[in-house]
């Protein structure tokens, strides 16, 4: 089984957090958001995960690439980088790694998370993943037939089609196939909107007579935007809140931690209050805090704050002073 990952994107909508690295190395409880993408791949994945192909921009750096390296290998498999030399479509950039499309794979992209109760079938010829949604007007959705097989993709449908939306994760038996498929659009020059689209080389295969089935995951968590990223977060803790989330090397003094929290090694808390789903990074300091539902990342320095629904970047520093105050009887004060 093979993993491809299209991440060459900058991750506009997530600034400034994504100006130093790329969206998908920010940390969802502890752990990079594509690292959490392959740990939950590889569990639903009835074969062992041989080869992760990560598609990035080439001006992503030598320690991002060593970082998804460390990724693969973690999961016990071969980790490969290609690049992405300009934004031209997704079917542009799963072709970017050519080399690596080849028999049983699954096509991911970065910026989808999600929490499955099944073992994907690798029997059948192509699967795409899917979630129901209250708007499918936002979504690319699919349409199916009384067999449980899918016969349309519908981008963004004005009028009610569906309301199963496609994640972004998809499931190839066959990956000779795909980019045989990809490697038409481009050479025929097949563009949607000004870009090479996947959604057509699905919609060739289909015709050609792959049959796609859907699979419904049980919850889809996107980490489009800072609030998104953050509820992520949350979920993510709940998730996981039944393994050890707090580091023995932490040192945490007249504190009131709310589970679940994720707090890593080297961090100092005193005299705050942290919780519930706050995250924060290796080497972080805070004191005279309260905070909830929030992601701080490493080395950075929090003092005399009140954060909710917070990104606090890597080497931050964020210092408040206390109120001094005289408030008569029956005022009201807020900030």
């Amino acid at each position: 089984m093979k993993i491809i990952i299209p991440m060459a994107g900058m991750g506009k909508r997530m600034r400034p957090h994504t100006l130093t690295i790329p969206k998908p190395l920010v940390p969802i409880a502890g752990k990079p958001i594509v690292q959490r993408l392959v740990e939950d791949i590889v569990k639903v994945c009835s074969t062992p995960a041989d080869e992760i192909a990560f598609i990035i921009s080439p001006h992503f750096g030598e320690a991002v690439e060593q970082k998804l390296q460390q990724i693969a290998q973690a999961v016990g498999a071969k980790g490969s980088i290609f690049y992405q030399e300009e934004p031209l479509g997704t079917a542009h950039a799963i072709l970017a790694a050519k080399e690596a499309l080849k028999g049983n794979l699954v096509v991911a992209f970065a910026d989808t998370l999600f929490k499955a109760d099944f073992m994907m079938d690798t029997q059948s010829e192509a699967t795409i993943w899917v979630q129901k949604v209250e708007d499918p007007s936002a979504f690319g959705v699919i349409k199916m037939n009384d067999k449980g097989e899918i016969t349309d993709f519908v981008e963004k449908p004005k009028e009610f089609v569906s309301d199963l939306a496609i994640i972004g994760i998809y499931y190839f038996k066959n990956g000779e196939q795909l980019r045989e498929e990809l490697q038409y659009l481009l050479d025929n020059n097949i563009k949607e909107k000004g870009e090479y689209q996947l959604t057509n080389a699905l919609e060739n295969m289909k015709q050609k007579g792959v049959k796609f089935i859907p699979k419904q995951i049980s919850e889809w968590l996107d980490c489009g935007n800072k609030d998104a990223t953050v509820y992520t977060n949350q979920r993510y803790l709940e998730y996981i809140k039944d393994t050890p989330l707090i580091s023995e090397k932490a040192t945490i003094k007249n504190t009131t931690i709310i589970a679940p929290v994720f707090i890593a090694e080297g961090v100092e808390i005193h005299n705050s209050v942290i919780g519930p789903y706050v995250s924060i990074g290796e080497g972080t300091k805070i004191s005279h805090s309260i905070i909830e539902n929030s992601i701080i990342q490493t080395q950075s320095v929090v003092i005399h704050a009140n954060l909710a629904n917070t990104m606090i970047g890597n080497a931050a520093h964020y210092q408040r002073k206390p109120s001094d105050l005289s408030i008569g009887d029956y005022n009201v004060f807020k900030e």
